[in-house]
């Protein structure tokens, strides 16, 4: 088989696209590897025909409608603040250590990605989604938050009670073990709860 797999790296940060290009061509030979400053460059290419791609979390966010049908072959690009990432079953590379964990961190995505593939089962990332699957009244209350509703305005829009709001609240900062209403609104987007322009 002489098909050379394609790899996308989309990441607005010049640097950061060249080193990452730099260390995939010396680990995947065999591969080639192409790069895109923003997510219309990518488009404008033909997107689907990559066996990965390598992009930045803020692209991912911005664009997951193209994203989450791809989850399986999409790697985040994150930093020491991916905690919200995870739990969405999204791959993560944290860029920011050393190269030699890097390295590490890349082949071990590559093995999942391959033994996933060829065994037929879902990547072991998925098993935490489901672990901390959110009833569909804690998706609503969710998505409220992410607009920014207070637990008072969240209550009147569903008619249940302040104690209800509050329950619900507490269940779904327990069940993904996201605090803040930026990481929960990271993972609404990362999960397609909500869209990213519409928050």
């Amino acid at each position: 088989m002489n098909h050379k797999p394609e790899i996308a790296i989309v990441e607005h940060n010049t640097l950061t696209c060249i080193g990452l290009k730099t260390i995939l061509e010396r680990m995947l030979p065999m591969a080639t590897i192409r790069t895109f400053s923003s997510f219309g460059e990518l488009t404008d290419d033909t997107p689907d025909m990559y066996a990965h791609y390598f992009i930045s979390a803020q692209i991912y966010v911005e664009h997951n409608a193209f994203f989450l049908p791809r989850k399986k072959k999409t790697i985040v690009l994150a930093g020491n603040d991916s905690q919200s990432f995870h739990l969405s079953g999204v791959p993560i590379l944290n860029i920011y250590q050393p190269e030699e964990l890097l390295i590490k961190e890349i082949l071990k995505l590559h093995q999942h990605a391959h033994h996933d593939e060829h065994s037929g089962k879902a990547p072991r990332t998925t098993a935490v989604t489901t672990q901390h699957e959110l009833s569909s009244r804690e998706i609503e209350v969710l998505v409220l938050i992410t607009k920014g509703l207070i637990n008072k305005e969240i209550a009147d829009k569903l008619n249940i009670s302040l104690t209800t709001v509050i329950t619900h609240r507490k269940n779904i900062t327990e069940k993904l073990g996201i605090k803040s209403v930026s990481g929960l609104t990271i993972y609404a987007v990362m999960n397609g709860y909500v869209e990213a322009d519409r928050i």
